[in-house]
Order: C-alpha cells, then structure tokens, then sequence
C-alpha cells in the first residue's frame, strides 16, 4: 500500500490544550504528531485540523439529552476563544491547511470538512490526534461511511481510558480503517 500524498489529507484532532490535559503521554504524542505533521507536508500532502469550540449559540444549540456536551454547554466551557481550544502551538496550522472548528464530536458532522476536502481532491485520510473514543473513533467511522481511504495513526492517537484505547486500535478501528505507526505511514508516502 502506498499513498499518494495529492490525495491525502492527515487529519489532527483536537490537538488542544484543553483536551491534551486528559492524557497523561501528552508530550510524546505531541512530537509524534508533529513528525507525521512534517512527513505529509513535506510529501505534498494536505494538513486539516478540528478543534472543539463552543460560541453561544454552539452551546444553546446542545440538548440536555447530549450526555457529553450539555455539562459543557452549562458550565460554558470550551469556548471557541479560549487559549485552551486553540490547536497546540506545536503543531500549529500553517498558510495553507485546512482549519475547522467543531461542537460535536466528529470532525465531520457539524463542520463543512468534508465538502473541502472533496474541492482538494482527497480521498484518503490519515487520522490523528484525541481521543481515540470520541473524536478518532466518530471521525473514522463518519469517514468511512462517506468511501474515505482510511489510516489511523496507532502511536499518535491517545485516551485517557488505555484499555478503551486498546481495544478500538485492535478491534473496532481495524474495521473501517488501516492501523499503522508514524514510521510506517514514512514508509507509505515514500
């Protein structure tokens, strides 16, 4: 398998200071993203990024039944610009890459990411970022239901729950997408 990186798109999720805090590996997955940051840029590869962030109608538009948003949406939290949801100065976006700000879960769903990376061209998509139960695992599988060539970068996905974590990475993501380490995706845009 190889990639052709005109047609990727590495897709970095919730790579935020807000969110980063729940993790306790939270430096080293930061370098690992970087790296597959900088090999699919310098590939010619596209750079998409979603962040969580709420204005005041993001959180008046959460009901009470969302059971992971409306404790946000009460205590107005996350809000879109607070330092904390800003994606980590250590992968920050360029000129150039794509930038989407979301109130769900997926990147896709309340964000206009898919139609932009359908007017680029991309059909792969090679995920990373936080956390692989809610945003990796959302993304892949909205991903996969809309025909995306998938990778789900193992060593630079992370949760707070490890054995949530394993167990996506060994059984569930494996289903809908291609599970490789940062030396292998290298490897693939060789």
């Amino acid at each position: 398998m190889t990639l052709v990186p005109a047609h990727t798109a590495l897709l970095v999720l919730d790579v935020q200071p807000a969110v980063l805090a729940a993790v306790p590996e939270a430096v080293a997955l930061l370098d690992r993203i970087a790296r597959a940051v900088t090999e699919v840029r310098d590939a010619g590869g596209l750079i998409a990024y979603a962040r969580v962030g709420f204005t005041e109608a993001g959180w008046a538009a959460v009901p009470a039944a969302n059971r992971l948003f409306a404790a946000i949406a009460e205590h107005r939290a996350l809000h879109h610009e607070d330092p904390s949801t800003a994606v980590h100065e250590r992968v920050a976006p360029r000129a150039g890459d794509l930038v989407v700000r979301k109130i769900r879960t997926g990147a896709l769903s309340t964000t206009d990411l898919d139609h932009q990376l359908r007017e680029r061209g991309i059909t792969t998509l090679v995920v990373c970022g936080l956390t692989t139960g809610g945003a990796v695992l959302s993304t892949v599988l909205d991903a996969a239901d809309r025909d995306y060539r998938l990778l789900v970068l193992a060593d630079a996905v992370a949760d707070p729950d490890r054995q949530a974590h394993d167990l996506l990475l060994s059984r569930v993501l494996p289903t809908r997408a291609e599970v490789v380490t940062t030396p292998e995706l290298r490897a693939l845009l060789a």
